[in-house]
This record gives C-alpha cells, sequence and structure tokens, in this order.
C-alpha cells in the first residue's frame, strides 16, 4: 500500500472479472492500487489512512476456487479500513451481509419484503425436521454461497431422507445451510435489478438453462473455476409486460452467477413499485452497487425476492442489452467518492 498522497484501492479475488474496470480506470489516468484478497498483509495498528477509497469486489464464492482463506480476512481488513475511517464501497456491514443467505432473509423479513420460506440448519440431520415445517420441493443451500454453489434441490421428504442418510449434503464453508421452498417462475425467468448509489442503474431478465444448475452470472467470466463460457450472442428481446405489485408470502428460486451456455438475457424495466422496493432493500443492506433478484411464482404469480448480490458482475455486451455501458458511469462515481475522501484525508 503506498504511504504517499491518498488514492483508490481495489479489493478483489478473481483474476479476470474486473478487466473492464481496470482497464477504464487506466484509460481515465486514475491512480489505484491492486489488492488482492488472497494474499492480505497488513498491520491492523496502522493508523493512516493510505487510501481515499477503497472498492470492495471480493466475492463469497471464492472458495470454489480455492480462495475461501480470502473470504473472512477480507471481511477482516474491511473493519480494520473502517475503523480507520477510510472509506469504502461495499464495506463490512454489506459484505457481511453477502457472506450471510440466513442475514438476507431475516433483512428482507424486518422490511417486509417477500422472501422464501426459510429454515436454518448447522448439521445435515436436521434437514429432515426443517423440511416438515416447508412445502416441497425445495432447496438445500449453503450459507455463505456464490455461484450457485452446493445448493441441492430435493422434490419430496424421502429424497432428502435419503440424501441426509448417505451424508451428501454439504452445508458450505460456515456448516450452516438453509433449507427454503423452491418455486419455479413465470415464464422460466428471473428479474435482476442493478442499483447504484440508491438509484436504478439497470435491470434485466434472464432465462437459465434449466439444465445448469444454479449458477446465473450474466456476465460471460462467471465460471466457478475461472474459465470463461463459449458464449452465444445475447439476445435483447422486447420487454414482458409488468410484473404484478409485491405481496407477503415465500417462495424461491436460487440463482446468480451463472456461465452463460444457453442463458439468454434481455433488457428490462421493472415497475416502478418494484424498484422503489429494491432501492429500500439496498439502501438498509447499505450496499453503494449491487444486484437484488426476484421472480414471480409459477406456483401463485406472487413475486418474491430471494437474492441479495453485493458483488456485480455487470451483464456482458451491456450497450446492446441494457442501452449503455455500466462500467463508465460507476467509474464517475469511484472518482467522485475517491476525490471527497482525499480531501477529507488532506483536512485531517
Amino acid at each position: 500500500m503506498s504511504s504517499e498522497s491518498p488514492h483508490l484501492g481495489v479489493l478483489y479475488e478473481h483474476p479476470e472479472w474486473f478487466g473492464p474496470l481496470f482497464a477504464e480506470l487506466d484509460r481515465r489516468g486514475i491512480e489505484y492500487d491492486r489488492i488482492l484478497a488472497t494474499s492480505l498483509n497488513f498491520n491492523p495498528a496502522d493508523g493512516t489512512a493510505s487510501y481515499a477509497l477503497v472498492l470492495n469486489r471480493m466475492s463469497p464464492s471464492a472458495y470454489v476456487r480455492g480462495h475461501g482463506h480470502a473470504i473472512f480476512a477480507s471481511l477482516a481488513y474491511l473493519r480494520h479500513l473502517e475503523i480507520m475511517g477510510v472509506p469504502v464501497v461495499n464495506g463490512a456491514d454489506a459484505f457481511g451481509l453477502e457472506l450471510s443467505k440466513t442475514a438476507q432473509i431475516s433483512l428482507l423479513s424486518r422490511l417486509g419484503m417477500p422472501h422464501p420460506c426459510t429454515r436454518v440448519i448447522n448439521a445435515p440431520a436436521q434437514a429432515v425436521d426443517a423440511a416438515r415445517h416447508l412445502a416441497f420441493p425445495l432447496l438445500v443451500k449453503p450459507n455463505i454461497g456464490g455461484s450457485g454453489a452446493k445448493i441441492q434441490r430435493f422434490d419430496a421428504l424421502k429424497d432428502l431422507e435419503a440424501a441426509v442418510a448417505g451424508r451428501v449434503l454439504d452445508l458450505g464453508i460456515d456448516h450452516t445451510a438453509l433449507v427454503q421452498e423452491y418455486h419455479a417462475p413465470v415464464r422460466g425467468s428471473i428479474v435482476r435489478v442493478e442499483v447504484l448509489d440508491g438509484r436504478f442503474l439497470y435491470a434485466i431478465r434472464v432465462f437459465p438453462n434449466p439444465s445448469a444448475g444454479f449458477n446465473l452470472c450474466p456476465a460471460d467470466i462467471c465460471q466457478p473455476n475461472g474459465t470463461v463460457a463459449a458464449s452465444p450472442p445475447v439476445v435483447l428481446l422486447p420487454q414482458p409486460e409488468k410484473e404484478p405489485a409485491a405481496s407477503s408470502s415465500a417462495l424461491d428460486y436460487c440463482p446468480v452467477d451463472l456461465p452463460r451456455t444457453n442463458l439468454r438475457v434481455e433488457g428490462y424495466t421493472p415497475p416502478q413499485e418494484i424498484v422503489a422496493q429494491v432501492l429500500r432493500i439496498a439502501q438498509a443492506a447499505r450496499i453503494d452497487v449491487g444486484g437484488i433478484e426476484y421472480l414471480i411464482s409459477e406456483r401463485d404469480g406472487r413475486l418474491y425476492f430471494y437474492d441479495i448480490n453485493v458483488l456485480s458482475n455487470f451483464v456482458t455486451d451491456a450497450p446492446r442489452v441494457v442501452g449503455f455501458d455500466p462500467v463508465p458511469v460507476f467509474v464517475d462515481y469511484l472518482e467522485k467518492r475517491a476525490a471527497t475522501g482525499a480531501a477529507v484525508a488532506r483536512s485531517s
């Protein structure tokens, strides 16, 4: 870390996801440091503010790439920065929420937002009892997710009982998992709404490939193993009819972070009442930039929020899909916040 004039730091783990961001920073001549989360080394007693701003781009799915050791070290580093008074984009509170799907459901419940019926367990043997409070089909998903990793679907109690008996349930790296009701989405699609600085940025409708599991990232680069998926052209379709207003109940479809093999994506503008709900969630979650997902249930026609994403990989071919490139808009935001942070550092 530089001890000279404060500038921008970017905390990240994936070697390829943020190429467009780094390219835009380089194009503008913005001074920044790449802070690799897999090799953090910092002094927690260092009271100097080396950065005017730190952008947190750490992914909870790092463990599927052999980088699980970076997750909690990153959380500790973010808390250190904030204690030292360094401004952070998607700081420790937001990242902590990213690391807990349990906390996400709790937040949605507190806000009165429709969300999946859920039970939380910390031992595989508890899954069967938890399932007795829910309606099948259901999912068992690790509390610390990312890239749809380790999510399992069960259509009947006997299937879940067999999985428990066969010891095939994986509760993830914190040994905590959610047992949630699963509902297929109407027209086979989910909606992801991206927000930035308390404002609506864009939204997309994603048509998952049913055979590809639960990893639904609309960016080409979102392969769990770090490889790039072969990508068909993104298809921009007419916008479908409006969703019904949200209601209270429970449901789920579990995605967001998937290779775009046979994945269709289209630009979409949600109804204003849904955008308002998304912005309220983002504010409560203290998310500066991120994506919130919802779907309309095939079972009852109702809307349900099911995933809050602090890490956003902007949609591939964004100008064609959503009408503009979000990366320069994002860097505009970073420039302004970094300038403010630098001014505060100089005056202190």
